[in-house]
């Protein structure tokens, strides 16, 4: 039986008052060190969110929500309506950050409408009602994981190996995480699981943080290449696939992490189960399908200059998208807070999540 250990590290908080400042923890450290970051302009939260020191995608819409409140504290003394001003041109500077991520767009589009629509008469009153949103959203969160973890935890037999890709757990959320959410909650209803890490190039997300929670929580793990994943599952090893998701479209295509493409492929190949694990606000019911997502592509020195050390020739051509999209047909289900969607289509989207996801 697993013992889970204590709670890891809180990704994203706010520390103190209106006035505060956003706290992270920088995951491009992990796993060699464990180092919090106090943000305390728009600029140092945009950079966050751009070179990934707070990456998964509604961790980026938490420290987006929040880095609203931080970008707004500037104009405490100004008049109302350039106060309101100044919260739209946060949103639209921090939309600028990352593409695919939808739950940055959802957060935003929440914090604006906040400011849009309050009846509070002075900035200092509307810079509190928009912590006290940006907090609902992070509490919101936390609790979407945990229902994610039970439904999903149902799902799932004992005595079996878990294949995961890129990092889907509590770094990546408020709170427990969406795929590693379940995955805890099954260790911790005293299921033997063994889960499989990839480790996922190139900026082996897999391989630091991943294992990294798992670890914390002493979850058995193992890490792969990601080239090694169809043999893992040749072999008998793997029983279920479980990831998260960036953006899912209205009719359950999902994009998630490069290379996720792949896993679904060679899992449906092997008759194994793929499942994606998100919450309703990953969803973005005004794309049809998931050729309407667009595909961020990253600074080729990912690739050629991986953690700072030169592994291909100079000038070579490179192609770095950061994101690929499974088709709803290879997914056996989406693991969502309200429940899980299956057979994954685009009516019991709509069924589970109502019009407006």
């Amino acid at each position: 039986m697993n013992s889970p250990a204590s709670q890891p590290l809180r990704s994203v908080r706010w520390s103190g008052d209106a006035s505060g400042s956003l706290i992270l923890v920088d995951q491009t450290l992990i796993p060699l060190e464990t180092r919090e970051l106090d943000l305390r302009t728009v600029e140092e939260v945009w950079e966050a969110i751009k070179m990934l020191r707070v990456r998964g995608a509604p961790a980026i819409g938490c420290a987006a929500a929040y880095g609203v409140v931080v970008g707004a504290q500037t104009h405490l003394n100004s008049p109302r309506d350039a106060f309101v001003a100044r919260v739209a041109e946060v949103c639209d500077y921090l939309a600028e950050s990352r593409p695919t991520a939808v739950n940055l767009f959802w957060a935003l589009d929440r914090m604006r409408a906040v400011a849009g629509a309050s009846s509070l008469e002075t900035p200092q009153e509307l810079l509190e009602e928009l912590l006290d949103t940006a907090r609902a959203i992070e509490t919101e969160d936390r609790e979407m994981c945990a229902a994610i973890g039970r439904h999903g935890a149902a799902l799932l037999p004992d005595n079996i190996g878990i294949l995961t890709h890129c990092n889907a757990g509590g770094l990546a959320t408020a709170g427990d995480g969406t795929a590693l959410a379940i995955m805890f909650e099954a260790a911790a209803q005293g299921k033997n699981i063994h889960v499989y890490a990839d480790e996922t190039r190139p900026l082996l997300q897999g391989a630091r943080l991943t294992t990294w929670e798992l670890m914390q929580r002493n979850v058995p793990v193992t890490l792969i290449c990601d080239s090694m994943a169809g043999w893992a599952m040749k072999e008998g090893r793997v029983q279920a696939v479980i990831t998260g998701a960036d953006r899912i479209a209205a009719n359950g295509d999902s994009a998630n992490k490069i290379g996720t493409y792949s896993v679904a492929l060679l899992a449906k190949a092997h008759g194994i189960p793929f499942y994606i694990a998100a919450p309703s606000s990953t969803f973005d019911l005004s794309l049809e399908t998931g050729e309407d997502i667009p595909i961020e592509e990253r600074n080729p020195e990912e690739i050629t200059h991986g953690f700072g050390r030169q592994t291909a020739p100079t000038g070579v051509a490179v192609y770095n998208p950061a994101f690929d999209v499974v088709p709803a047909s290879h997914i056996q289900g989406i693991v969502t807070e309200k429940g899980v969607i299956s057979p994954v289509t685009t009516e019991n989207v709509r069924a589970l999540l109502g019009s407006n996801g």
